[in-house]
């Protein structure tokens, strides 16, 4: 992560009552392949609040995502370094050495020993937090320009010693005698050696995010065909924006010792033929959740410059958006885990004055098929808004040729400390892109959390 910082500055079960009310639907996506997004020449209202500064993004890059098992760093440029107010990075699965990863990279790229730094942790929004401490900082008057990204090595995860081992290995540090060695190195059993490995499961419920998002698609009466074709969508948009080169936040990085890679390697369009001899991955032997429509283990890093508007003009650059209203929400972590957009949409819209047709672009987090098929389901229903979000009307649909036109987490990959940077430079380069003035950036998060984000493009 230290050299993508150099870079940036070098140039529910299936029984309930839910499913008796989301019958399924089919979700023909095959169109959306071909489409390509209409120009957007609107001109709306700008989202510019009486006395508070305009934070806007000037640039961000990433790593290429990479598959878990490969995995590196990178270097980009311009903003002389000591300029950085305040560096924020997000991290989910924390090495002890570096449990202030953010200030390890910073001096790792050679930053001012004087400029602070700290990490935020929050699950899959991780970077969403570190992005919207930044804007916190900057719209308070505390800071000019902020660094904010995260970095996620799921390669080289941190693995534990039982806590039977660790309590021996403990108390052997504390024993004063030999004979209170031996007597504890007595008590040494083979299975203490056995290590416990971090698992992507809920702390408060001990269920994997993959059960859980099997439950949530069977609670709203999503098919494994219609889990299937989303996912097969997400990978061909994926590969086409790839080679059309539109991806254009990634930059290379030289893996110590092998090539230098130049691009995300978990982009791999099959066929819905293909797809379907897939075994369930966790709710076996008739779940719909398998390794195809999930997104995968991933390595990746990404950073973002965020200045308050005058400080960009004043030092020549030309920003690329305006980051605006942003929420966060909380709800049952056990059947509505991954729901996390359908709470948070309506509200960052109610915040900034919108609907959801102002909106251009939309940049959801997929962390499996069924739980963006279920966020659409509830978002697009009256009954759930009036029953579980006390809302009166349902918010509506996200237009499938707006949705994730450039692939997503499914197909790119999902770093989990450093999606959240990627989810808003998508969204502020589409709307470069296509002409659109504004973007909504969602995604759902271990805990049972979500956030949302207006982003707003800068006038060229």
């Amino acid at each position: 992560m230290t050299s993508i910082l150099t870079y940036t500055f070098k140039n529910l079960p299936s029984t309930s009552k839910w499913a008796l009310r989301f019958s399924v639907r089919p979700l023909s996506c095959s169109s959306q392949l071909r489409a390509t997004p209409a120009a957007q020449t609107k001109s709306k209202k700008t989202l510019a609040k009486p006395n508070i500064r305009n934070v806007v993004v000037v640039d961000g890059v990433r790593t290429p995502f990479l598959l878990s098992g490969t995995s590196g760093l990178l270097h980009r440029t311009s903003v002389p370094k000591e300029v950085v107010d305040y560096i924020i990075f997000g991290t989910v699965i924390q090495e002890v050495k570096t449990s202030n990863v953010a200030r390890e990279a910073a001096l790792g790229a050679g930053f001012s020993d004087k400029t602070p730094a700290h990490t935020v942790t929050m699950a899959c929004i991780s970077a969403n937090q570190a992005m919207t401490t930044g804007v916190g900082l900057i719209a308070s008057g505390q800071c000019d320009v902020v660094v904010a990204g995260g970095v996620e090595l799921m390669s080289d995860v941190p693995i534990r010693h039982s806590r039977k081992m660790r309590k021996m290995l403990l108390d052997l540090n504390k024993a004063k005698t030999l004979g209170q060695r031996l007597s504890l190195l007595s008590k040494f059993r083979l299975n203490f050696l056995s290590p416990e490995l971090p698992a992507v499961a809920e702390f408060s419920t001990s269920e994997t995010m993959g059960h859980s998002a099997d439950r949530l698609a069977a609670a709203f009466a999503v098919s494994r065909t219609e889990q299937d074709e989303y996912a097969l969508r997400s990978h061909s948009l994926a590969k086409k924006a790839q080679d059309e080169g539109l991806l254009s936040d990634v930059v290379p990085f030289k893996v110590p010792g092998k090539d230098t890679v130049t691009k995300d390697n978990g982009i791999r369009p099959s066929s819905l033929e293909q797809m379907a001899k897939l075994k369930p991955a966790f709710i076996k032997p008739y779940g719909t959740v398998t390794a195809a429509n999930s997104s995968f283990l991933t390595d990746g890093a990404s950073a973002m410059l965020i200045m308050a508007e005058e400080k960009a003009l004043a030092m020549g650059y030309k920003p690329k958006a305006y980051l605006r209203d942003f929420v966060y929400v909380s709800q049952d972590p056990k059947d509505q885990l991954l729901l996390g957009p359908t709470y948070a949409t309506p509200k960052v819209l109610e915040k900034a004055g919108l609907t959801l047709n102002d909106v251009d672009a939309f940049e959801f987090h997929e962390a499996f098929s069924g739980q963006i098929l279920a966020n659409f389901k509830a978002m697009d229903s009256d009954w759930f808004a009036q029953n579980y979000m006390g809302r009166k009307t349902k918010v509506g649909l996200p237009p499938l040729e707006k949705f994730n036109t450039w692939g997503g987490s499914l197909s790119l990959g999902h770093p989990f400390g450093a999606t959240g940077c990627r989810l808003v430079m998508a969204a502020a380069n589409r709307l470069r892109k296509e002409g659109g003035q504004y973007g909504l950036v969602a995604a759902c998060a271990a805990g049972g959390q979500g956030h949302a984000m207006i982003v707003e493009a800068y006038p060229k």
